[in-house]
């Protein structure tokens, strides 16, 4: 299996943290009960303030394909860029 890692950095802008973590509260548990592809999905706070990461594992490249299809990804992906100061930045990383 070709595992696909990817880490996602969203910079939130000040004063939406709370609404931000809100909405990813209810995406998170979607990602996990209907993406089968995917492995973990999780949220995790930076040093720096209002940065955040999303480590994520998919079986492959068709599961990453899936999430970013998904009725809740595309739904709960909208409420969260208004909060949003910047593009998120993706890095994907490949198992070894």
């Amino acid at each position: 299996m070709n595992a696909i890692g990817i880490i996602a950095t969203l910079r939130v802008q000040p004063g939406k943290e709370a609404e931000f973590e809100g909405v990813f509260a209810e995406l998170a548990p979607a990602v996990r009960a209907n993406e089968p592809g995917n492995s973990y999905y999780r949220l995790f706070k930076a040093e720096e303030a209002g940065v955040y990461k999303v480590l994520e594992c998919y079986d492959d490249a068709a599961a990453t394909e899936a999430h970013r299809a998904s009725d809740h990804f595309r739904t709960l992906g909208a409420k969260l860029a208004p909060c949003l100061a910047a593009p998120p930045e993706i890095e994907r990383l490949s198992a070894a």
